[in-house]
């Protein structure tokens, strides 16, 4: 149930407010959504149209390329209209969908992440087993349960803060609809929303990020005291080079969403 009270709309105060800067970030962040869509859409195209990439690693490859596709199409046209527009605002419903399909597809993604990596150690340390491990029914039974559970996850997000009370300020210090900006300008008590925050969203985050960590662990382990040849070495590293960096600049980008924010002015 959405709330009854008087905020019918949010102000979205962005990145920065310097006006002289919003041309120049309108031109560096659509390039970065060009080239985000073009790419994963090639990526994705080129999975479900070659029979040979009809493979674990690249089902779940083009999984991510659809995710990420989707994923910055939440926050990035909204962002770049406000670039070039004084009118910042976005309505009630459309800040809660925003913030709900965030939290589904970025939950989603961090639990992907862990299952490519799982899929990489299956193949690297247990070649053997692979195609028994990873078959076709188990993927697609990982793809379903990873995205129903990140859709669930954020539905308790969207439910819970669309039902807290909003009579203060309507600008949020920050360049899209989340949580914790929503949270501050909340006039009621948001103890259960801040629980869900911590304990379920941060479950699924440091879940998510363990598993990759313990995979790559055991992967590293494999490769440095049972695998004797350098090529088989370098083979099985470049496999999971670029997984690798992809893992990396998610979590950085959660980091400095959810921390470097916390000690600057952009969300206080």
């Amino acid at each position: 149930m959405l709330n009854t009270n008087s905020v019918t709309k949010f102000l979205l105060l962005g990145v920065t407010d310097i006006q002289e800067l919003q041309p120049f970030l309108f031109v560096v962040f659509l390039t970065i959504y060009f080239i985000s869509v073009a790419g994963n859409g090639a990526i994705l195209m080129i999975v479900i149209s070659d029979p040979r990439l009809h493979s674990p690693m690249y089902f779940f490859l083009g999984n991510l390329s659809c995710l990420d596709i989707c994923y910055s199409t939440v926050t990035l046209p909204k962002m770049l209209q406000n670039f070039l527009s004084t009118h910042k605002a976005i309505s009630f419903l459309g800040c809660i969908s925003q913030l709900h399909f965030f939290h589904f597809l970025g939950g989603t993604e961090a639990m992907l992440l862990a299952v490519m990596v799982f899929d990489r150690f299956v193949a690297i340390c247990k070649p053997l087993c692979y195609t028994v491990v990873m078959n076709p029914q188990l993927c697609t039974q990982m793809a379903i349960t990873i995205w129903t559970i990140g859709f669930f996850h954020a539905l308790l997000h969207s439910v819970m803060t669309s039902r807290l009370n909003f009579c203060g300020s309507n600008c949020i210090h920050h360049f899209f609809c989340d949580v914790k900006p929503l949270l501050k300008l909340a006039c009621g008590n948001t103890e259960l929303n801040q629980w869900l925050l911590s304990t379920v969203t941060g479950t699924i985050a440091m879940g998510s990020f363990f598993l990759t960590f313990l995979s790559y662990f055991y992967i590293i382990t494999h490769l440095f005291f049972k695998t004797h040849s350098f090529g088989m070495l370098h083979k099985a590293l470049s496999t999971c080079a670029s997984h690798f960096m992809v893992v990396i600049l998610f979590y950085a980008t959660v980091l400095f969403t959810y921390i470097h924010p916390a000690s600057g002015t952009s969300m206080d």
